[in-house]
């Protein structure tokens, strides 16, 4: 699949979905065969240490996969910027492994890449495996946000106005259409918008690392548009629900760290004891209910997952906040709201 001139470099991040990141190859390796139009392609996988068997099984069934193996786990924005390092295709796909790749979709992005050059990344419409919608349009988050989408009182009030303008519920999910943002399961970039954008901002080690990189490629002058005639399948979330409680942490991280980088450190103040506030809450509310005997093995799992949150104290982690073009040098959700 390697080619002399390439059209599209494909970034693929693993830890730990061999059966999934399998599917995804064979999806991607079924291409040249079944559409003709599809473009000369290259595929890079970066293995974050998986202990399952990826390596080898990519080794194994797909020679025509450059693979990368590093032996520590990168993270999803170290990952991609080793990958994207590598990658010599004029237009690069981070896509993830949780992904199968449906009819000549990525034909479809390239082309209409080619046709317009204002347009600096592009997504496609995302579906469940039953073929039902799944969202990946977005508004940039303001402060009202942070308290509103993916928080507990978005839990309670599910269609609140602020996390339905944040979601485009008031735009149709049929026709193409510029936005803030696109979640980063499968997000097709320029490399000219990619090289004036910078890699991935390596300190959110996990989540709103998308988000961070189509705001500074909207400031460096590019358009972002979603494209529905090109569809993904994503499964979602795989790799994080292997360690629930760490990827609550790592999302509620990356949420202060983003408000700390855009709005400053009062208001990243501000959402993370707003943040840390909720999760408190609720372990007292699983705790009562525990307490009452009530699924009382279920309630004492998700008052020790609870009390793992709020000992972490949420505090933004990772490299300077002052910089959006952080090196690729060295580099690779929620708790279940079931009641």
């Amino acid at each position: 699949m390697l080619c002399s001139k390439v059209d599209l470099s494909i970034v693929i991040v693993n830890w730990n979905v061999k059966e999934l990141l399998q599917r995804c190859l064979l999806s991607l390796g079924g291409v040249a065969t079944r559409v003709p139009s599809a473009p000369a392609t290259e595929v890079v996988v970066v293995d974050c240490a998986s202990s399952d068997g990826s390596v080898e099984m990519v080794r194994r069934e797909f020679a025509w996969v450059r693979l990368i193996a590093s032996d520590e786990n990168l993270g999803y924005a170290g990952g991609n910027n080793l990958g994207m390092a590598e990658a010599t295709g004029r237009y690069l796909l981070i896509l993830n492994p949780d992904t199968e790749v449906v009819g000549d979709t990525l034909a479809t992005m390239v082309r209409y890449l080619d046709e317009n050059p204002p347009v600096g990344a592009l997504g496609p419409q995302l579906q469940y495996p039953d073929g039902t919608l799944q969202s990946s349009r977005r508004r940039f988050p303001t402060l009202a946000t942070a308290f509103w989408e993916s928080t507990l009182l978005h839990q309670w009030f599910p269609s609140n106005r602020v996390a339905r303008l944040y979601h485009l519920a008031d735009r149709p999910a049929d026709v193409p259409q510029p936005v803030d943002w696109l979640v980063g399961a499968a997000l097709m970039i320029r490399r000219e918008a990619w090289q004036q954008a910078g890699p991935l901002d390596e300190g959110f080690f996990m989540y709103f690392e998308e988000l961070d990189w189509c705001r500074r490629c909207r400031k460096a002058g590019w358009e972002i548009h979603y494209l529905p005639a090109a569809k993904i399948v994503h499964y979602e979330g795989k790799s994080s629900q292997q360690v629930v409680t760490a990827a609550v942490i790592r999302f509620q991280r990356s949420k202060v760290r983003y408000f700390q980088k855009y709005y400053g450190p009062g208001w990243a103040l501000v959402v993370r004891f707003f943040l840390l506030g909720t999760f408190a809450f609720q372990l007292c509310e699983e705790w009562l209910k525990w307490l009452i005997g009530h699924k009382r093995e279920l309630r004492r799992e998700r008052v020790a997952s609870y009390w793992q949150v709020l000992r972490s104290g949420l505090a933004a982690q990772g490299k300077q906040l002052d910089s959006g073009h952080l090196s690729a040098a060295g580099a690779a959700h929620r708790l279940d709201e079931r009641r």
